[in-house]
């Protein structure tokens, strides 16, 4: 699209396997998964032009350089840990040197790029402490920090989001205070930082945990939004609700704004 913003949103795809038993018999099973489409979906016929990198395809293809990271205005990671941008096939396979893509986008926000972490299982601190984001420079730009452990907060009841920040806000403008039910997001801190913004949280009851978080870090902008893109913590109540695709469009609208 003709002056849209480029956006580069890494992760949200997995590989299942299963081994089916029948009787005495057995066999097995596997199958592809893309978690993004209700962010695709949204995006649709909107002014940001999304790349969607599958998780398994950023191991390699995620950009190598500041200026192969600068085609985009915007960095998404999603359900996507760091084991994935550390370990190149070159260093993992091949015992080679490579540069270290945290440490590259924490460079490219500095010189004024975007970048949201979406929660999920592998964002964050992720499952089992398995994402391992905490203390990394991808923390470092981000406007939250992570825990040392398992961050899942797990709510199968459902919760509503409690919108703290100003409606007049470009994020929150339009979305109103009732928005569907959530259930689950990850743990994080906010940093005591002027420059932080908590513009949506848990209510009191689990916790008042961040949900919607944006930062600055030196040129650059950063958003956290601790729940999930789609299920199981986004249900479908909320990837259909009538603010969804606003949502994301004003995120990716103020994270871009300098560009």
């Amino acid at each position: 699209m003709a002056g849209s913003k480029r956006v580069l949103l890494a992760g949200e795809s997995w590989v299942s396997a299963a081994t089916h038993h029948k009787g005495w018999d057995q066999f097995g099973s596997v199958t592809f998964h893309l978690g993004a489409e209700p962010l695709v979906e949204a995006l649709k016929d909107s002014d940001f032009d999304l790349t969607y990198m599958p998780a398994h395809e950023a191991a390699t293809n995620f950009p190598m350089s500041i200026e192969a990271m600068q085609a985009y205005d915007a960095l998404i990671l999603s359900d996507i840990g760091s084991n994935t941008l550390l370990l190149h096939p070159d260093v993992w396979i091949h015992g080679k040197a490579v540069p270290n893509r945290l440490k590259l986008i924490r460079d490219y926000v500095a010189q004024g790029g975007g970048l949201m972490m979406i929660g999920g299982y592998y964002s964050f601190q992720g499952i089992n402490g398995g994402a391992r984001f905490h203390r990394t420079a991808v923390e470092e730009v981000l406007p939250v920090t992570c825990h040392p452990f398992d961050d899942r907060i797990e709510v199968p009841e459902g919760f509503k989001a409690d919108i703290v920040g100003s409606e007049d806000h470009p994020i929150l403008s339009g979305l109103g205070k009732e928005w569907p039910i959530l259930l689950g997001v990850n743990e994080v801190q906010l940093k005591p930082d002027p420059d932080v913004d908590l513009l949506a949280r848990l209510p009191d009851n689990e916790g008042a945990h961040p949900l919607l978080v944006t930062g600055h870090h030196q040129k650059g902008r950063t958003i956290a939004w601790t729940s999930d893109i789609g299920p199981h913590w986004v249900p479908p109540e909320f990837a259909n609700w009538q603010g969804f695709g606003r949502l994301w469009r004003q995120c990716l609208a103020w994270l871009t704004e300098t560009r």
